[in-house]
């Protein structure tokens, strides 16, 4: 019994033995880790953020009409470009039947007062005319008549008054019933026109609709909008972890989604002193004049992109970040240099901007240095494992 156990001790340990020699044997057979090396270039790093949004006009100007009616006539349509004082639409006016009353029976009151003080008038006159022969016979003093006489230019000048009276109260009647009235000329309210020149960019009626006047609890109904189109802004909306990143002054790069390899630059003006919750997130609005459009038409409310550049270095000596190692307990950043074959040493490194690939070498290696690509299995770098 004992022989049996001590047998099959000794087999065991006879083969535990046999397997790690083989095990040896097989890792002795496999080719060592060869690193492959890479060098650094001259780059230029961009570092920046992308806010979403669309091209809107700088300045558009909203045409409404001074008085309520019905659109009878227009002259314009989306596209046209027209300069201020030029005719837009013409309104019918449907009168209101209180205020046509109240204009009619304002004229009324007038007629009465310029009869009253004709009336005034001819008995001045007559108190005049005596008073002038007493007083030169002398009859009368000076004071007398001069009090006489005064009342007789004032009778004559409330009939003057009572006059232009009658006639504003015509005016504004012949107004409220047909929108102007004669002498009015072409300002006469039922004409509507430009007050800046510009491109059209809606026209929201149609001839028939009806529109309501502009006044001080009425924004009224919009004729038109227009707009100079070659001063266009990007506005959009970058999120509240980013807005800390970014100051007015910024340059942009503008894509358009509509119009392919082209970019606009473009001067960040505007950001939004308050941030508006959406989807759970606060956004800040942002805006950014376009620079040099001339030469390509941009229509309003086309989507863009803008990229936000928060700091740029041009041709400067980089290195893929993926090359960069971080000291375990200082966590500094440093490189294993090549100094003879597959030999390698550390070189501490000065870092400047990143843009998440290339990081900028301030000082630690040179352009002829044959940097380790240290993250890397059976000789494969692993940020080119995937591409």
């Amino acid at each position: 019994m004992k022989r049996t156990k001590t047998i099959i001790v000794l087999t065991l340990i006879v083969v535990v033995f046999g397997a790690a020699l083989y095990y040896l044997w097989q890792k002795n057979q496999e080719d060592p880790v060869t690193y492959t090396t890479d060098v650094a270039s001259e780059q230029t790093i961009t570092v920046k953020t992308v806010a979403t949004g669309s091209i809107v006009p700088k300045d558009e100007v909203l045409i409404k009409s001074n008085i309520s009616g019905v659109v009878e006539e227009i002259f314009i349509e989306a596209g046209e470009y027209v300069n201020a004082g030029d005719l837009i639409a013409k309104i019918r006016v449907i009168p209101n039947v209180s205020s046509l009353t109240n204009a009619k029976a304002n004229i009324n009151s007038n007629n009465t007062a310029l009869q009253t003080a004709q009336i005034n008038l001819q008995t001045q006159q007559a108190s005049y005319d005596r008073q002038l022969a007493l007083f030169d016979k002398g009859v009368i003093s000076a004071n007398d008549f001069e009090a006489v006489k005064n009342t007789y230019l004032q009778a004559k000048q409330s009939v003057e008054q009572a006059k232009i009276n009658v006639t504003s109260a015509r005016q504004n009647y012949d107004i409220i019933k047909t929108g102007t009235t004669s002498g009015l000329g072409n300002i006469a309210q039922t004409q509507v026109r430009a007050t800046v020149s510009g491109m059209v960019l809606d026209v929201p009626v149609k001839e028939g609709n009806q529109v309501i006047e502009a006044n001080n609890f009425n924004e009224g109904t919009s004729i038109a909008s227009l707009a100079d189109v070659k001063k266009m802004i990007f506005e959009g909306k970058v999120d509240e972890s980013e807005v800390g990143k970014i100051k007015e002054g910024l340059p942009l790069e503008i894509t358009v989604g509509a119009i392919e390899n082209k970019k606009f630059d473009a001067i960040l003006d505007y950001i939004a002193p308050k941030g508006v919750a959406e989807n759970g997130a606060i956004q800040f609005e942002i805006k950014g004049t376009l620079q040099k459009i001339d030469s390509t038409f941009i229509r309003a409310g086309l989507s863009a992109n803008a990229s936000i550049i928060l700091d740029k270095a041009e041709k400067v000596l980089a290195i893929k970040e993926a090359l960069v190692q971080y000291d375990s307990e200082t966590k500094d950043p440093f490189v294993e240099i090549e100094t003879s074959d597959q030999k390698f040493e550390r070189k501490d490194l000065e870092l400047g901007i990143s843009d998440g690939i290339f990081v900028e070498i301030k000082s630690g290696v040179t352009k002829d240095d044959k940097i380790k690509v240290w993250n890397q299995i059976q000789g494969v770098p692993k940020y080119a494992q995937n591409n």
